[in-house]
């Protein structure tokens, strides 16, 4: 049975970053009140949803009490108070993703037991409750080098993940409880954003190609439609779909990839919420994923999710060099190329590599769009 959009509903969203920001436009298209939980009185989403609430989204009382004021919830990050989320689901509260969802992909171990279980193709893997644990069986040589560490919990944006190639390097490790996974030889990284609503219908987007800024770890192009053969995209799609079903997941799921040089398709991670990798979506595909999310968690019927033009999306970071009060430089000129869609996240602060706005390429080709917006991120600078 679909969800009951009335003029009074009151969707809340907990976090108003970029994601909470876009997802709270999206849904004032439908007439839906939207209600944002965020420490920050300047963040992105306070401006444009109808309700801020300030609040801790890993505070058990403040998530509580944000929940007791709307008539479902959602997230733009996993780290959240599940406690809070499940009393919430116990007292009929709507949440989706589910809290228990959540509590299993928000656990980068959980995640690997997932797919181990299920018999989805993820690197091998260890799980260790601390760096010192680690550090023995190094000197045991129960690890091979190289290896990936990442933080069971709280990592994003290229944070809580240390790769580590051979001994001397084993000063990089990360104190915590971990996931150690083998290297995976990687050819092509890929994202494929997968909506499921109540009725179990499933719905796919176009795999996108993830281009990395190596020093931070962080996606600087995403390319869509990828580089990847047919059979690449269709496995990945499969699998997918599989996870989406094998959680009897709700919402809008992104599905991070590796492709390695044999063209083998392996899951790297899986976040339960809108992805950076679909930003391009708004401009290039006929349903956006915000819009996605929205339709799965109503359980409105799946939008469709034809390409309508090949699409290059470069995110606006800050300048090395530069932190303080925002200031643009070339939006003008990055502006007067045709195909060019800039959105601008409206954070205050800027600092090196922070995530201040992204651009959409749209052209006729993928080459033409890889050109333009080549020449859109020597022209477009966000400094201070």
């Amino acid at each position: 049975m679909e969800q009951l959009v009335i003029s009074d509903f009151k969707l809340g969203i907990i976090a108003g970053g970029q994601l909470g920001k876009i997802l709270a436009l999206t849904a004032s298209n439908w007439n839906v009140n939207t209600y944002i939980l965020d420490p920050d009185e300047q963040c992105p989403a306070a401006s444009c949803a109808t309700v801020f609430v300030k609040g801790n989204h890993l505070d058990f009382d403040d998530v509580y009490n944000f929940g007791k004021k709307v008539d479902m919830i959602t997230f733009e990050i996993e780290n959240i108070n599940i406690d809070a989320l499940k009393r919430l689901k116990a007292e009929g509260v709507i949440i989706l993703p589910d809290p228990e969802t959540l509590s299993l992909i928000k656990d980068k171990g959980l995640q690997k037991e997932f797919y181990l279980k299920q018999n989805i193709p993820s690197a091998p893997f260890h799980l260790y409750a601390s760096k010192a644990a680690i550090m023995a069986a190094i000197e045991t040589d129960k690890i091979e080098f190289p290896f990936v560490q990442k933080l069971r919990t709280g990592g994003y944006d290229g944070q809580g993940v240390a790769v580590i190639n051979n001994k001397n390097e084993s000063k990089k490790l990360l104190d915590g409880t971990s996931v150690i996974e083998k290297c995976i030889e990687i050819k092509h990284e890929i994202s494929v954003i997968v909506a499921r609503n109540h009725a179990g219908q499933i719905k796919c987007f176009p795999p996108a190609e993830m281009l990395f800024n190596q020093a931070e770890n962080i996606v600087e192009k995403i390319i869509c439609p990828a580089s990847t053969s047919d059979a690449i995209n269709t496995k990945a799609i499969e699998l997918a779909s599989q996870i989406a079903a094998s959680l009897n997941f709700v919402g809008l799921l992104a599905v991070e990839m590796f492709i390695d040089p044999e063209n083998k398709v392996w899951i790297n991670e899986i976040a339960p919420r809108p992805h950076n990798s679909g930003h391009h979506t708004i401009e290039s595909v006929i349903t956006s994923q915000y819009e996605q999310l929205l339709r799965a968690i109503f359980n409105f019927p799946l939008g469709a999710t034809d390409l309508k033009m090949p699409s290059v999306m470069i995110n606006l970071l800050g300048e090395q060099g530069f932190e303080g009060k925002v200031k643009y430089e070339g939006l003008s000129k990055a502006m007067a190329i045709e195909g060019v869609k800039i959105h601008l996240y409206g954070k205050k602060h800027t600092k090196a590599f922070r995530k201040m706005g992204h651009v959409t390429v749209l052209a006729q080709t993928i080459e033409i769009a890889k050109e333009k917006a080549d020449l859109v991120k020597q022209t477009l600078k966000v400094k201070s």
